[in-house]
């Protein structure tokens, strides 16, 4: 852009400002709408998003050209920050979306009341209580496969013992803990 180019490009802008002049203002909208398109899009945004911000920014020019100062920058200068400025904001406005829609994980979890926290304790006493019945064999068994994650298979080759007998050992001890558990509860 020459400096005759610049210097008609900020008295169009005046024209804008001081008379709302519509051909000056279509002259520069012919002029940078494509350009800030394209740019934008260079910059990641698809070309119809990129396209309702140039128009946010032509509209910027539009309202409020008196803002515009030939002195401190070019008009294109001037047009380029306000679209980098809005596509900023934009991205943010969308980042803060996404938090808004996931917003779930800042919500507490719903409070349970007394009796509630009573009955889970009592029940965890009543399953610690049937698990401390179960024979240690057993148990070491229950162990691998429930909180150590391994197979059947696994159980048998890391211990030794016969796969017939790890599966009939597990088996055995939850018989024991259904019983267990299907026992009344004392109330000591």
């Amino acid at each position: 852009m020459d400096l005759d180019e610049k210097d008609h490009f900020a008295s169009l802008a005046k024209a804008v400002a001081d008379n709302r002049d519509q051909t000056a203002f279509a002259t520069l909208f012919d002029y940078f709408a494509p350009r800030l398109k394209s740019w934008l899009v260079k910059r990641s945004m698809k070309p119809d998003e990129a396209e309702e911000l140039v128009q946010e920014v032509m509209a910027v020019l539009w309202h409020r050209a008196h803002l515009y100062d030939p002195s401190q920058s070019s008009l294109s200068t001037w047009l380029y920050r306000i679209a980098r400025n809005r596509r900023i904001d934009k991205e943010r406005r969308a980042k803060h979306r996404q938090l808004e829609i996931s917003e779930d994980w800042f919500c507490l979890a719903e409070v349970p009341t007394a009796d509630i926290l009573l009955e889970r304790a009592e029940s965890d006493a009543r399953v610690r209580a049937a698990l401390e019945k179960i024979p240690d064999e057993q148990m070491q068994l229950v162990r691998a496969a429930f909180f150590l994650g391994q197979t059947h298979s696994e159980i048998a080759s890391s211990t030794g013992i016969p796969l017939g007998t790890v599966k009939s050992r597990i088996r055995l001890a939850f018989e024991r803990l259904r019983k267990a558990l299907e026992e009344p509860a004392s109330l000591t």
